[in-house]
Parts: C-alpha cells; sequence; structure tokens
C-alpha cells in the first residue's frame, strides 16, 4: 500500500466524519427549530462544500426530478468559497508539473487570485514565453472529496430505494449516478479544455465573426491545471462602460446569441453557463466566451421542438405547444395532447402576466416560475424534461437578464438579425 493510498484513506474517513456531524448538526437545528426542509438542506449543503453545492445546483437546474420548493431554494446555491493561501496553490501546481521548476514555465504567478469557487481557484500569470494566461487550478483534496461523498449518496440512495420503496423519486441511485457522471467531468480540466477547443473549432469553421473562447495552453495543462489565454472586457451587464465600446449595445447581444444558438448544432457541447460572469465583451470589441466546466448536450431533436415551443408561444397556440412538449420530454405512455393543452392554456391564464406573448420578455423570477409551471404541467401527462432542457431554458433565462441591460427597449426574439436555427 502506498503512501498517497493511505493518504487518500484518512481522508475519506475524515471525510465521512464530518459529513455525519454537519448531518447530525442539521438534525437538531430541525428539531429545535423546524425550518423549511429546503431552506435548511441548502444552508447544510453549502456547510459540506463543493459536492454537495454542486449537487444543490443541480437539483436547481432540474426542476423534473425534484419538489419546487426545492428547486427554488437552491437557486441561490452559490459556489463561491473561501479563498485558499497560495502555498496550497502552488503545492499543486509543483506536483502537476513534478520535474520540471515552476520558473521553466511561469515567469510570473498573481499570488492574489480572481476567483475562488468551490472546485479551483484562479490566478493571473505570465508565461516565461511573454503571453498573459490564467491558471485555473483544482483545490487540493477535492477529487477523493468528490469520490468520497459520492459512494456516501450513491449508497444512502440504495438504503433509501430498499426501504422506502414508494418514495416519489424512486430513480435516486440513477440520479446520483448522472450527478457523478457530470461532476467528474467537471474536475477535469483536460475535458473542459476539449470543450474549449471545440467551441473554437466550431467559430473558426463557421466564420463566426466577433467572438471567440481563451487559448488552451496544453503543455501547461493537466487534469488538475488549466493554463488558458487571458481575455480582458468587461461584464456584458456593465451597460455604461459597453456604450464605450460599442455604439450599438444590442448588436453584442444578438452576436452573443447568435454565436451560442449555433453551437447548440455544431458543436459536441454547448456552454451551459453563461451568466454575467463568464461572457465579456473584451477590449478589441470581439465578445468572449469563459468558463466551459459546466456543459449540456442536446439532442437535434430537443431543439428543434424547443424552437417550435417558443413559436408557439409566441402565437398563443396551446395545440402546438403541447405537442412539441411530447417532442421535447420523455414518456413510456400515451399522452392526450388534447388535454395537455387545455392544461397549458388554463396555466397561461391564470399568469398575472397574461398574454403568452410577452412571456419571454418578463423577468426573470417570472420566468423561472413559468418554467416550473410548464414542468409540472408536463409531469402530470407523465412527461419528463431532459435535465440538458432544463440548461438550455436557464440559459435563456440569463439572456433575458442580458436583455434588460443592453436592450430593454428592443424585442430581441422578433429581431430580423438573431439566427436560432
Amino acid at each position: 500500500m502506498n503512501k498517497n493510498t493511505v493518504i487518500n484513506g484518512a481522508q475519506s474517513v475524515t471525510r465521512v466524519g464530518k459529513t455525519a456531524f454537519v448531518a447530525v448538526k442539521a438534525g437538531i437545528k430541525y428539531a429545535a427549530q423546524q425550518p423549511h426542509p429546503a431552506k435548511l438542506m441548502r444552508e447544510t449543503f453549502e456547510e459540506l462544500g463543493s459536492t454537495y453545492i454542486k449537487l444543490g445546483q443541480f437539483i436547481a437546474s432540474t426542476p423534473s426530478l425534484f419538489p419546487r420548493e426545492f428547486v427554488e431554494e437552491f437557486q441561490g446555491c452559490l459556489d463561491q468559497t473561501p479563498k485558499l493561501p497560495f502555498s496550497y496553490i502552488q503545492h499543486v501546481l509543483e506536483t502537476e508539473f513534478e520535474g520540471r521548476p515552476l520558473t521553466e514555465i511561469f515567469a510570473s504567478i498573481d499570488e492574489t487570485p480572481l476567483a475562488s469557487a468551490s472546485i479551483a481557484q484562479v490566478h493571473a500569470a505570465q508565461l516565461v514565453s511573454g503571453e498573459q494566461v490564467v491558471i485555473k487550478v483544482q483545490k487540493p483534496g477535492v477529487e477523493n472529496i468528490l469520490y468520497t461523498d459520492l459512494t456516501v449518496l450513491h449508497w444512502s440512495a440504495k438504503i433509501l430505494e430498499r426501504f422506502v420503496p414508494k418514495i416519489k423519486f424512486a430513480s435516486l441511485a440513477d440520479i446520483v449516478e448522472e450527478i457523478k457522471t457530470r461532476m467528474v467531468r467537471e474536475v477535469d480540466f483536460i475535458e473542459e479544455a476539449n470543450n474549449i477547443d471545440d467551441f473554437l473549432n466550431y467559430v473558426h469553421s463557421q466564420h463566426v465573426e466577433h467572438v471567440t473562447a481563451p487559448h488552451v495552453y496544453r503543455q501547461h495543462s493537466t487534469r488538475r491545471v488549466l493554463t488558458m489565454q487571458r481575455l480582458y472586457g468587461v461584464p456584458l451587464t456593465d451597460f455604461e462602460v459597453v456604450k464605450q465600446y460599442s455604439k450599438d449595445p444590442s448588436q453584442v447581444l444578438i452576436s452573443t446569441m447568435n454565436a451560442w444558438f449555433g453551437s447548440l448544432t455544431m458543436c459536441k457541447s454547448f456552454h451551459a453557463d453563461l451568466h454575467a460572469g463568464n461572457v465579456m465583451l473584451l477590449e478589441d470589441g470581439r465578445i468572449g466566451f469563459i468558463d466551459f466546466g459546466i456543459v449540456g448536450q442536446l439532442e437535434p431533436k430537443v431543439w428543434s421542438a424547443s424552437l417550435t415551443f417558443m413559436d408557439a408561444l409566441q402565437h398563443t397556440n396551446y395545440q402546438a405547444m403541447a405537442e412539441s412538449m411530447l417532442d421535447m420530454g420523455m414518456t413510456h405512455r400515451q399522452v392526450d395532447t388534447h388535454a395537455l393543452a387545455q392544461d397549458i392554456e388554463r396555466l397561461f391564464n391564470g399568469v398575472v402576466l397574461a398574454d403568452p406573448q410577452k412571456i419571454l420578455a418578463s423577468n426573470p423570477a417570472d420566468l423561472n416560475h413559468i418554467m416550473l409551471d410548464i414542468v409540472t404541467v408536463g409531469e402530470q401527462h407523465g412527461i419528463r424534461f431532459p435535465r440538458d432542457f432544463a440548461l438550455l431554458f436557464k440559459q435563456i433565462l440569463y439572456f433575458d437578464r442580458f436583455m434588460k441591460v443592453l436592450a430593454p427597449y428592443t424585442d430581441i426574439y422578433a429581431d430580423q438579425r438573431l439566427h436560432m436555427k
């Protein structure tokens, strides 16, 4: 048995002990204060760290699998975590580039991080060859914690399924397996590098103008360290600064959306987390997509059905909306699309924003509630939506926020410059 195995084993035992302690503490708090279960679970997950934060984000983006109150509560599950001392980061770098002195790779590394999330910390640096880069460094112990936590979750799910066979989500073990597949990819930075290169290949081959992503320095990257070109710019939500870079902010948004919509069918995967921190207007006028750690994969038929659904929504065609929901979802039983259409109509007639044509221009909170309502109606008819549909819809919500800033008086979805197909 080697030293690393012993260390990992000890860390796993410690992790299980901490998980048990936090769970017991949460149980005592529930018994004493009776907080809402969803709120208590979110707070507990955030205390447990990386794996559980990601699990919370999975719950938030999967309304077809979890109760509404949990989906809404976990919308606020933040991925920001305390910054680690640079000595920890330096240790990871030295381990990953063992046999190569860091001074032969980096001329300098800024010890103050640009960002710190649950899985990784990002630092600015300069290569010895002169290029300005950012280094995404996986935090120590993250992978071992991930596997330990997922093992605990897997066996917990198995026990629940055995002793509570009639629970609503009888496929808990399958859900954990899905989470494991996605999270293992997220801690493999070679996978993220592949996602970036795939997007750049699409941009170049399709002559997509004004959009780019950071170049990856493969020779200085590993599973735990990702070295990328540093892009300089401002978030799209900083309207005053965006106006200094572009005479037409709405065109910036349209270029962003066109590039993303094209990637849905032209790339192996699509960027599924393009919020304000992950898309920038660069100093040279281009739009930069960054952080490809969270991606989705969309079957062409799902995207086609989604387009049909949005078109039907604009034209208040409930029957077409019902048929497209059936095409984009999954079901093992016969669905009465006429009855489904009637339920959708009742849903929208009950919405405060009674005009369905204005739904896509409503605020993000309203859109999120509407998405949950649509998913609920679908479930009542035996339709379960694939998770990547939820990621797709979440991105539409992000775009809606950009619209409020960059094109508040423009109907972007009716703009002839926008190409969604």
